[in-house]
């Protein structure tokens, strides 16, 4: 396992910006398998999630596979030995490794390259600027004149936190936002919503805890009328969201003009924002949809010619949202950062189920595009496509197979079938968002076509007719190598459980007799 970073956590690792925390509930945002009773907040800050994803990593061995601090530069799939080639680079000493693999999984994420915008000027500022996403911890904005450019989940996070500290905000917003009150009409606050001891003392009751968490995870799964257009769901949302709005702005009125969009909610993703409208609207904040036109040493201009000096810019404006791999990926000739970049074969990220793509033999992704339903949560969604990817391996080791990959067709009618449905869904209208790459009304593919439980279902068993394969043996006939020598290594060990099919009958479920791949004589 090749990592970036110097150590495990992912996103709550690299982020550390003042008010980095989950809009998703502790209880929910955690391995389904494996809970952490002791949250301490409702919604806890970035650190305490980091720490719980290294505890899960360190409770399961996974450090020993990890090489960290470790860049992918290049991945070439050599078709005659049936193996990745990789080319990784330490990013602390430039050397370089090379490894091979039988079978290469991306994992790197949805917005795994942060980057500065583009504006004119912008290596002149003299001042303090930073990515959300590369933040500087010693930098400390009490008293300062501070800006923060773009208003996704991170900028309005920075900017209720910031508001309080800085003597002067500017705020600049191009695109206007849903703020939701919350995902799932929990109850949300700027600060900590602490549990009490009570509250963490009833969790270790096993029944009770188990009752508490399924009724909150349960609303995550109820929102997906929400997503379809003209849906009585959709409307109620708006005129729930106008009002809100229209309340927490109660300082300033005419700024609602400003945020309420001509989109509908859930076409670019909600985010709650605590505390997000009562901060643009204080004195010291400054709301700015103008457009920028350049930097300048000491600030930022606007295109009306307005100039704003101030200490510090965070730019809070996302990442990769193309979502083409930062490293090349090649096979069978062509480039994946070719084949789904926008002026690329494709121009979008094309592939099957969100789970693989043609001409890329032996290659798998986790949490890339087509990945989650819009409903569900996001470790639920994961651990699925975590046991898709086991059950490809199995079939790999034990059949014999040396390259598997989706069919052409069977990817295109994928494609085509997403198109259809995303026409049917708010998704489709003109915001700009990760879910279409940044390109209002272009097409879709930062989630599943379809709810949470939708893509459960359709993943819970590979169709393998959907696959092109190529087999280890060179003798023509494919159960050669699958089939060895008649029996198994079990049989050949005199003190192997032959019977580990036969159990109480009462711990027997009929609706999984037999299944277990592990389970075998």
């Amino acid at each position: 396992m090749a990592s970036l970073t110097h150590a495990q956590g992912g996103t709550w690792f690299e982020n550390v910006y003042p008010g980095v925390r989950c809009d998703i509930p502790s209880h929910v945002y955690q391995a389904t398998f494996s809970p952490k009773k002791d949250w301490t907040d409702q919604f806890s800050p970035g650190a305490e999630i980091r720490d719980y994803w290294q505890s899960q990593a360190r409770k399961y061995d996974v450090y020993k596979y990890a090489k960290f601090g470790q860049k992918v530069e290049d991945a070439a799939w050599d078709s005659a030995e049936g193996v990745w080639n990789l080319v990784l680079r330490n990013v602390s000493t430039g050397e370089t490794t090379a490894t091979k693999a039988d079978y290469l999984l991306a994992s790197v994420g949805r917005f795994n390259a942060w980057k500065l915008p583009d504006y004119p000027g912008i290596q002149d500022y003299k001042g303090v600027l930073r990515h959300a996403s590369h933040w500087d911890s010693s930098f400390d904005p009490t008293g300062k004149k501070v800006a923060v450019i773009g208003n996704g989940a991170s900028g309005i996070q920075l900017v209720a936190n910031v508001q309080k500290l800085a003597s002067r905000l500017d705020h600049y917003a191009r695109n206007k936002t849903w703020i939701a009150s919350s995902w799932a009409g929990d109850e949300r606050t700027l600060g900590p919503q602490l549990y009490t001891e009570e509250q963490k003392k009833a969790f270790e009751d096993p029944q009770t805890y188990l009752a508490f968490r399924k009724e909150l995870e349960n609303k995550y799964w109820r929102r997906f009328g929400t997503f379809l257009k003209g849906s009585p769901e959709n409307q109620e949302l708006r005129k729930n969201f106008i009002e809100t709005m229209r309340k927490r702005v109660a300082k300033k009125p005419e700024i609602l003009e400003d945020l309420v969009p001509d989109f509908s909610p859930n076409c670019r993703r909600l985010t709650p924002g605590p505390g997000y409208l009562e901060a643009i609207t204080e004195d010291n904040v400054d709301y700015i949809r103008t457009a920028i036109k350049r930097f300048t040493e000491t600030g930022i201009e606007t295109v009306d010619g307005v100039q704003r000096d101030v200490d510090a810019i965070f730019c809070a404006t996302g990442a990769n949202v193309d979502m083409v791999p930062a490293f090349a990926i090649r096979a069978n000739g062509k480039d994946l950062r070719d084949v789904w970049s926008q002026d690329g074969e494709h121009g979008y990220p094309y592939n099957y189920l969100g789970l693989a793509v043609p001409d890329f033999p032996n290659f798998g992704i986790v949490q890339g595009p087509f990945a989650a339903g819009p409903s569900g949560t996001v470790p639920h969604s994961v651990e699925n496509q975590i046991t898709y990817i086991a059950k490809v391996l199995r079939k790999i080791s034990n059949e014999g197979i040396k390259s598997i990959a989706p069919s052409a067709k069977a990817t295109g009618d994928f494609q085509d079938y997403a198109d259809a449905f995303f026409n049917t869904s708010v998704l489709s209208e003109s915001c700009s968002s990760w879910y279409n790459g940044g390109r209002p009304g272009g097409r879709v593919h930062g989630l599943w076509p379809g709810s949470a439980g939708h893509v459960t279902a359709i993943r819970r068993e590979p169709r393998w007719e959907d696959y092109d394969y190529e087999y280890l043996s060179d003798m023509g006939n494919r159960f050669l190598w699958y089939f060895g020598n008649g029996w198994t290594r079990k049989e050949s060990d005199p003190t192997s459980d032959m019977t580990t099919y036969l159990t109480l009958p009462e711990e027997v479920d009929l609706k999984s007799l037999h299944e277990g791949w592990w389970n075998l004589p």
